[in-house]
């Protein structure tokens, strides 16, 4: 094979080797993509959102979306524009469920690489709306109780005391690697048992 224009350059031709190892069940492999990609989809999702905090959750929720429907990605793409898709709507969903300030449902996100464009969704009024949030609520507790006790601690002080990793890390005396890595776990098991209840219900 020559080193024609045509040819995958040999970054992208390492992703696609690391999907197919990733699916064949290599735990290795998600990590060497996420060590690869986390610091420029922190960059990309920072453009969206000034938190930093929020930033590491949204990082962290970007990878167990990509990873859990990586089962859909096409190597006729680029893994990297696959992944910044992804990150770029769930940030979206994301500030929309906020209506933080800085994001105006009426106009696209200026971005360096031009406007981004995204739907606004249907807002029209549900009287069953509450009723199914406070299903979700329960079946969310169920799945955060059925997680091993190292990770339903961290998921926790995480999301119901709110607190930072910063402050995990020193109430738990875990380093601050540790403590990324066990909500990074926990936020998958929690997105696989929902998942899998969606599918029997």
């Amino acid at each position: 094979m020559g080193n024609t224009a045509s040819t995958p350059s040999a970054s992208s031709e390492q992703d696609r080797r690391l999907v197919e190892q990733a699916l064949a069940g290599r735990e290795a492999a998600y990590n060497e993509l996420m060590a690869k990609y986390q610091n420029a989809l922190y960059r990309h999702i920072q453009r969206m959102v000034r938190d930093r905090g929020e930033v590491d959750d949204l990082v962290q929720e970007c990878f167990i979306k990509a990873f859990s429907a990586l089962d859909s990605y096409s190597s006729e793409y680029a893994f990297s524009t696959w992944l910044y898709k992804i990150a770029t709507n769930h940030t979206i969903d994301y500030l929309r469920k906020r209506k933080l300030p800085t994001f105006s449902i009426d106009r696209p996100i200026q971005t360096r690489d031009g406007e981004l464009e995204y739907e606004v969704p249907d807002t029209t009024y549900r009287p069953d709306r509450h009723i199914v949030e406070d299903q979700r609520r329960e079946l969310i507790q169920e799945a955060i109780d059925a997680l091993p006790p190292k990770y339903h601690r961290v998921i926790v002080m995480r999301h119901q005391q709110e607190k930072s990793y910063e402050e995990i890390a020193r109430e738990l005396d875990l380093p601050l690697g540790t403590v990324k890595a066990h909500i990074f776990r926990a936020r998958a098991l929690l997105y696989k048992y929902l998942r899998d209840k969606r599918q029997s219900l």
